[in-house]
C-alpha cells in the first residue's frame, strides 16, 4: 500500500496505490497522518489506484471524515471503482461519503 499527499487547489489530495487490507491499515494510518491533523483544507482521497479495501480502511477514512467534519471541511472520494463502490453500498457507507 502505497499513499501520495499533495497540497492543490487548497485541497489536501491523498492517493492510495494499492491494496488497503488489515496489514496495510496499520501503516496507511501513519501515512495519512496530515489528514487527521489537517483543519484548513477540504480533504480529496484519489482511489483511482485503489485495489481493494477491508473494514479497517473504512473505519480509517471515517475517521478521517469526522475530523474533517469537525472542523467544517469536505472530504470526497475520487474515481472509486465499481468493486470497492460496491463495499460502501453494503456497509452503508455509500450515504455518508461524497464520490467524484
Amino acid at each position: 500500500m502505497e499513499t501520495n499527499i499533495q497540497i492543490l487547489d487548497n485541497q489536501i489530495v491523498a492517493t492510495l496505490v494499492g491494496e488497503l487490507d488489515t496489514a496495510a491499515a496499520i501503516e496507511m494510518e501513519s501515512g495519512l497522518k496530515p489528514l487527521f491533523e489537517n483543519q484548513d483544507c477540504d480533504v480529496v482521497i484519489d482511489c483511482t489506484q485503489l485495489e481493494y479495501i477491508a473494514s479497517s480502511g473504512l473505519r480509517i477514512l471515517l475517521s478521517i471524515l469526522k475530523q474533517a467534519k469537525a472542523h467544517g471541511k469536505k472530504v470526497v472520494l475520487r474515481n472509486v471503482n465499481e468493486d470497492i463502490k460496491e463495499v460502501f453500498r453494503l456497509t452503508g457507507f455509500i450515504s455518508i461519503f461524497n464520490f467524484e
